[in-house]
């Protein structure tokens, strides 16, 4: 089977900062994207949980996409005005898809 070699980016943001940064990608017109909740972590200032908190605000999420390695520049550019100054982590990755014709 032959796959196509892509980018997936992947960002784990705030709750807050989540429909901000759905509405930028769909701007983008980036072909797609998937949202998961983000239960639990450790970071530079300790370990975190969704357990407990009453509060969305404080809740975390991870999207990833999977995209054009020519369209990688130019979203990351705007991701990074959205995630510059909130709590965040933006990594990129090399994947080979099946079915390249959905992204």
């Amino acid at each position: 089977m032959d796959t196509t070699a892509k980018k997936k980016l992947e960002i784990v943001i705030e709750a807050p900062m989540l429909d901000r940064l759905c509405r930028l990608l769909d701007q983008l017109e980036l072909g797609g994207y998937t949202v998961l909740p983000a239960v639990s972590g450790r970071g530079r200032n300790g370990s975190w949980s969704r357990k407990g908190e009453i509060s969305e605000s404080q809740r975390m999420y991870v999207l990833f996409a999977v995209l054009d390695a020519r369209d990688l520049p130019r979203v990351l550019d705007e991701v990074y005005a959205i995630v510059a100054r909130q709590i965040g982590i933006v990594t990129v990755s090399d994947v080979a898809v099946i079915r390249a014709e959905h992204f």
